[in-house]
């Protein structure tokens, strides 16, 4: 068991979104977003981050708005490995608060708006009994005292790792209406990430026969003593002619087989005392604790094309965040997070498409497209593993009972790209199909609320891995997420 492949698995930097947008961007930034799914061409006050160049579409005035969402997920990893003592993993997420808001300032034909959100991670990810990742090479321990000639029955540790991650977005927008039809907006976004790891691999133990009893023994313990007791045979061994062939009831005594020499005995028992101490110097307990930070700008350029009063068309183009990232190192006994290393971590560029057609005078239609050009992010190498670009497909219906109640419905499927490759028990992507639900109530001429609920329900994927000396085994990954959003938006006009 090499340490890298026990270690390096452990602890990786990879913190996924908490819902929609591809792998690393959040797209749900607004109520009206989970009730309807499909906003890239709004002209509401969401369009702060979805269709800036509509902004110019709403009423002279102040516009603000205020959104919060909790997001509930259940990531679930089986793997097929047959050394485990159990093959189901479970991983939550939970989001209490995921909070966005927006603010816009709309005169004659020019709009300024600001807009805040989690852009990226934003959740709490906690696996208390680790994962498979981190859990085989323990698994394995058995095996390899059976090399030692020791015959264990199991084997324990205490595992857990403790994940968040935060992208946090500021942006600011300047819209122009240039007729009639046609208006553009230019943008930036400043990304402030950060990514805090806590974890720890302990009480490493194994259960070995003693006297006929089974006896759980921590795994430092058990090797120091097979060293021990190896380097002290070696030595008794090595005081006799290396070509000598051992009594048969001598190497009977050390478990070897007749006709063994003293030589050959001496060589084996240092190896195996060698082996020993390689082992116990990685069964002690370690932990992490450390943090990654970042900032990133992302340019921002929009259009939006109102070619009648019926049909509103938006599109937006936000350039690739480059994002790098730096370690702020705690604690690191598994040495793989150097304190003050640094990688890159971008946000990928994003080109969105949105129709809005107003079939009726109280009946909307809706449809989006994005696309997440991860291809050509940096990701420190991972990005090789992906065979093409992440996209979405959406469309929202709303209709207007009343003056004041408004009800909409969003259908989303949403296609990675990755390959399987990419695939890992923490960091995973999986193809998914979306419904929103939810309402709009016109509280007074000046005060809105929404209300929505949003389930996904994600395609299986999985992962064959090979295992050195034990066979090719299927990994499967799979998700589960439900959220709950509320928008308070007030128009000082």
């Amino acid at each position: 068991m090499k340490k890298s492949t026990l270690l390096t698995v452990v602890f990786l930097g990879l913190i996924q979104s908490v819902w929609a947008g591809g792998i690393l961007t959040n797209a749900n930034q607004s109520a009206q977003y989970i009730r309807m799914l499909s906003r890239n061409a709004s002209t509401d006050i969401d369009a702060v981050y979805f269709n800036p160049a509509g902004l110019v579409k709403l009423n002279d005035g102040w516009h603000f708005s205020f959104n919060n969402q909790s997001i509930f997920q259940t990531r679930t990893i089986e793997n097929m490995y047959p050394l485990l003592n159990e093959s189901t993993y479970d991983g939550d997420v939970t989001v209490p608060v995921f909070p966005s808001a927006f603010a816009v300032y709309k005169k004659d034909r020019v709009a300024f708006s600001f807009g805040f959100g989690v852009n990226g991670g934003g959740g709490t990810a906690e696996y208390k009994t680790g994962l498979p990742s981190f859990e085989i090479p323990f698994a394995q321990l058995p095996a390899a005292l059976g090399q030692l000639g020791i015959v264990t029955n199991g084997y324990s540790t205490d595992l857990y790792f403790d994940g968040r991650s935060v992208f946090l977005g500021t942006q600011l927008n300047a819209s122009y209406r240039f007729n009639e039809i046609f208006s553009g907006a230019i943008g930036l976004r400043v990304i402030s990430a950060k990514n805090t790891y806590d974890g720890h691999i302990k009480q490493i133990s194994l259960i070995v026969e003693r006297e006929g009893q089974p006896l759980l023994i921590t795994a430092t313990d058990l090797f120091n003593q097979l060293a021990a007791d190896a380097s002290a045979a070696a030595g008794q061994l090595g005081q006799y002619p290396a070509d000598a062939t051992m009594p048969d009831e001598t190497a009977a005594t050390y478990g070897f087989q007749s006709g063994t020499t003293f030589g050959e005995a001496a060589q084996t028992m240092s190896v195996k005392a060698a082996t020993a101490n390689a082992y116990a110097s990685q069964m002690g307990d370690k932990y992490e604790s450390l943090d990654q930070k970042g900032t990133g700008f992302t340019p921002i350029i929009g259009l939006n094309i109102k070619p009648s009063d019926k049909l509103n068309m938006g599109f937006r183009y936000e350039f690739k965040t480059v994002l790098k990232m730096t370690n702020h190192t705690e604690k690191d006994d598994l040495n793989v997070y150097r304190d003050g290393a640094e990688f890159r971590n971008d946000i990928p560029a994003i080109f969105t498409a949105g129709v809005d057609y107003q079939l009726l005078d109280n009946f909307k239609l809706s449809g989006s497209f994005s696309n997440y050009f991860d291809k050509a992010a940096d990701w420190s190498g991972k990005e090789n593993d992906i065979e093409k670009n992440y996209y979405e497909l959406a469309g929202g219906l709303e209709l207007q009972l009343n003056e004041v109640t408004t009800i909409s419905a969003g259908l989303m499927h949403s296609e990675t790209g990755v390959g399987r490759g990419y695939q890992t028990d923490i960091s995973y992507s999986l193809s998914s199909n979306s419904v929103g639900l939810g309402a709009k109530f016109k509280v007074s001429d000046a005060f809105d609320m929404d209300l929505g609920v949003l389930n996904t329900v994600y395609e299986n994927g999985y992962k064959e891995i090979e295992y050195a000396g034990v066979g090719t085994y299927k990994e499967l990954y799979d998700k589960s997420n439900l959220a709950f959003s509320i928008g308070l938006t007030y128009h000082l006009l």
